[in-house]
């Protein structure tokens, strides 16, 4: 279903449209997503001499930003930034895992680009004859699993980290479960150490806020994104409701031919049964009743059954409601705080329906991991000559 909003209202001209790349037929230039898709889901893409790499998001954490700003329109810039970041804590990886400190982050969010360091979730678990094992339940993002294993055994294999005696897959249905056995005596802390220094269980993720712009690329902060979609969502709605409009006005341009019609009832009829063709027909209400000529198609169309004092009664009410929806749109359409309190409602609709609790946990800075991270604590006798 959340797939399927981003393709909501589409038909009612919120886009434009475009020739497809034969000419065969059209397609949309953009989709008029309720879903801040760039922020929620994330882009990653090389072009020439640019490259995007925005990482996903939380959608309530996103949607309580968007929100506030919606709310909140006479801070200062600098203010509306800071009130972002206070909401969007960090990136949300779908893989959970860790982010390390908040550096990168802010620098990412205040100017377009950073780095954030990922570390995976990983456990250190005591077997009998008090050998340990170390359990990694989450890696980072767009790490693959199978390569990591992989990774791991080559550096055991070769001894390029000492202490590991098997490494396994034991993930299942329930979630990921791979581990890491390590040799007895040895300490599982530095072999973990060591896996983290050399495997992708701690990697990097570049962050490149760079999107298309009124067609042209564009670094952005984590405040012009929100600001860019708000605008976006604005646009979209003003579209929809237009497009409403403009079919309420002309069903109710019809309906109100059709009470001429029914005021006139006798008049009508013998006025038809006498005419030669529908064309005089036509003419005859045109000259006759003042119609347009779409009202006097559409009474000619009229079934007898529409005749009925029941029926008749539908027409007067569905007229009724339409003149109500009419002056509703137009309302909106003039006021900017009614269409920025749709786009808030259906955003918090979105979130209320398929928001989720945060998945990766930020935690303090990791300290660079030194020689003496990597080397185990032991007992050595040192003899000196002369």
């Amino acid at each position: 279903r959340l797939g399927a909003s981003r393709m909501e209202d589409i038909e009612k001209e919120t886009v434009d449209f475009q020739p497809t790349y034969d000419d065969s037929s059209v397609e949309p230039t953009v989709l008029p997503t309720v879903l801040p898709n760039l922020l929620v889901n994330g882009a990653a893409g090389i072009a020439v001499g640019m490259a995007t790499n925005i990482p996903p998001h939380n959608l309530g954490e996103v949607v309580d930003a968007i929100t506030f700003l919606l709310e909140n329109q006479d801070l200062t810039p600098d203010e509306r930034l800071e009130a972002v970041i206070a909401r969007i804590h960090g990136p949300d990886f779908p893989t959970a895992g860790f982010i390390m400190g908040r550096e990168g982050i802010l620098q990412a969010y205040r100017t377009g680009r950073g780095s954030v360091v990922m570390r995976a979730r990983a456990e250190i678990e005591v077997r009998k004859n008090d050998r340990e094992s170390i359990v990694i339940t989450e890696i980072p993002y767009q790490v693959n699993k199978a390569r990591l294993i992989e990774k791991i055994a080559d550096l055991a294999r070769d001894e390029r980290v000492r202490g590991i005696a098997d490494v396994r897959d034991e993930s299942d249905r329930q979630g990921m479960r791979v581990v890491v056995d390590v040799k007895k005596g040895e300490p599982a802390q530095v072999v973990l150490n060591n896996l983290y220094k050399h495997t992708p269980l701690q990697d990097t993720f570049g962050v490149i806020f760079l999107a298309i712009v009124d067609q042209r690329p564009r670094v952005l902060n984590i405040l012009d994104a929100c600001e860019l979609f708000v605008d976006f969502r604005r646009d979209v709605v003003r579209r929809r409701t237009a497009f409403q409009l403009r079919k309420a006005e002309a069903r109710a341009h019809v309906l109100e031919g059709y009470a001429i019609a029914l005021d006139h009832l006798d008049e009508v009829i013998a006025l038809i049964r006498a005419a030669r063709s529908p064309e005089v027909a036509k003419q005859g209400l045109l000259a006759r009743f003042a119609l347009s000529e779409i009202q006097a198609d559409e009474i000619l169309k009229l079934q007898l059954q529409r005749l009925t004092g029941l029926e008749r009664q539908k027409i007067v009410d569905e007229l009724a409601e339409l003149v109500l929806r009419i002056a509703d749109l137009r309302d909106i359409l003039a006021s900017a705080k009614r269409i920025d309190a749709i786009v808030g409602d259906e955003l918090r609709q979105v979130r209320d329906t398929h928001a989720d609790p945060r998945r990766t946990q930020i935690v303090g800075a990791a300290n660079e991991i030194a020689i003496e991270d990597l080397i185990a604590d032991e007992d050595v006798a040192i003899s000196i000559t002369h």
